[in-house]
């Protein structure tokens, strides 16, 4: 079981991730805006199921990884800080362009979840992400791999969840500034890529503490 200290600093860092608008937002807010807020819902609820096969494959993936090899799962999880740094830099880095937003028709409830779905299942950077996030927070001394990837991955869901439910609902009101203001767009860059250079250097010099 992983220790309070770092579920706590597990917690700041996917809220302070979930928080800021990315593809999966600009879709809810989308859906939410041009259909209303049961669509924006149901489009929130096919994004987090979808954020669910990604733990549990991201899981069984370093679990299996584990078992063959202690030192191929350390190599990635410094392959992941780093994955983290060069993405925290190029975050920091990059010049903001307008977010190419979906034109809605009007769906189906269920076509909704599942196009949800798609939106992050697909993406194969969300699949790298977890792959590089996870890790950093898990500690073999600390009980299976498997258990503890998958509790943190729920635990980034549920704060997905409630994140994306929040989005959904404001979108009534707001959702047009969250999906087109530059200032918004300019603080998410300096946060997200704060957080991602802070959790591949904290784990940088973590291991080098160890050493």
């Amino acid at each position: 079981m992983p220790t309070l200290t770092t579920i706590a600093l597990f917690l700041v860092a996917g809220l302070g991730l979930v928080i800021i608008p990315g593809p999966n937002i600009v879709y809810i807010v989308t859906r939410s805006v041009d259909q209303g807020r049961r669509a924006g819902l149901v489009s929130a609820l096919g994004v987090e199921a979808a954020t669910l096969i990604h733990v549990t494959a991201a899981a069984l993936g370093l679990s299996a990884l584990l078992l063959s090899s202690a030192l191929a799962f350390t190599v990635v999880k410094y392959v992941g800080a780093a994955y983290l740094i060069i993405l925290g830099i190029r975050t920091l880095l990059s010049r903001q362009s307008a977010h190419q937003e979906t034109i809605a028709d009007p769906k189906s409830l269920s076509r909704i979840f599942f196009q949800g779905m798609l939106v992050n299942l697909l993406n194969p950077k969300t699949a790298l992400f977890f792959l590089a996030f996870l890790p950093q927070f898990v500690d073999p001394a600390r009980g299976a791999i498997l258990g503890q990837v998958l509790f943190f991955g729920i635990l980034l869901n549920m704060l997905g969840l409630c994140n994306d439910i929040f989005y959904a609902l404001l979108a009534d009101k707001a959702g047009q500034w969250l999906k087109g203001t530059a200032q918004f767009r300019r603080i998410q860059r300096y946060v997200t890529g704060s957080i991602y250079l802070a959790l591949g250097v904290a784990t940088a010099l973590t291991g080098s503490e160890k050493k």
